[in-house]
């Protein structure tokens, strides 16, 4: 008798232990500006995040499977095995601006990005979709598609919708490595501040 009763507690021990820490994981699903492009990892924003939550009780786990040159296909294909090795309960996503330098149709960007939010919901995640936004030089149609396409996917899947990352960052050539495209070391604190509210919403929820 005392054998049944100890078993199902140790059970119940072993998947709240499952629960926890679940609860405090981040993954962070992005492309060069997330993988600290021309920089140390620990320089890039994602870091500083994860330095930021530190002191939080408990802490949560920052992954970071951002890689650069990544664009919303490529992240849809890596999403799902991601979820499983990693069990997160919040997902950040930073994609799209690679589907864009390559002229994607805004169609499949849009339906990429819902799709990952909705796996990363079905597993149990909360979701932070952030925000990109592109020159105007690629057209006002589409630019205003692309910019459209995120508003429109966190309202319609309920998730959380961050900023524009680089906002304050990317119109300022000191705060941009010298290819014009990618933000530098000391950017990466602004861009931290820019999304880190929406972060903070989105685990408390």
């Amino acid at each position: 008798m005392l054998r049944a009763a100890v078993v199902p507690g140790l059970l119940l021990l072993c998947l709240s232990a499952q629960l926890q820490a679940r609860e405090h994981r981040i993954l962070v699903l992005g492309d060069s500006i997330s993988a600290a492009y021309g920089m140390s990892l620990d320089q890039g924003w994602v870091n500083l995040l994860a330095q930021q939550l530190a002191d939080d009780e408990p802490a949560p786990k920052v992954i970071n499977a951002s890689i650069s040159g990544e664009t919303t296909s490529g992240g849809l294909r890596r999403l799902p095995d991601l979820l499983a090795q990693h069990a997160p309960s919040l997902v950040i996503i930073e994609l799209g601006g690679n589907d864009a330098l390559r002229g994607y149709p805004i169609k499949q960007l849009r339906a990429n990005l819902d799709n990952m939010v909705r796996l990363s919901r079905d597993s149990g995640a909360g979701v932070v979709l952030v925000a990109m936004e592109i020159p105007p030089n690629y057209g006002a149609r589409y630019t205003a598609g692309f910019r459209e396409s995120y508003t429109e996917v966190a309202r319609n899947t309920g998730s959380t919708l961050a900023p524009f990352l680089l906002d304050g960052v990317a119109t300022d050539p000191e705060l941009m490595q010298a290819d014009g495209i990618h933000p530098s070391v000391e950017a990466q604190p602004i861009l931290l501040r820019n999304i880190l509210p929406s972060i903070q919403a989105a685990l408390a929820q």
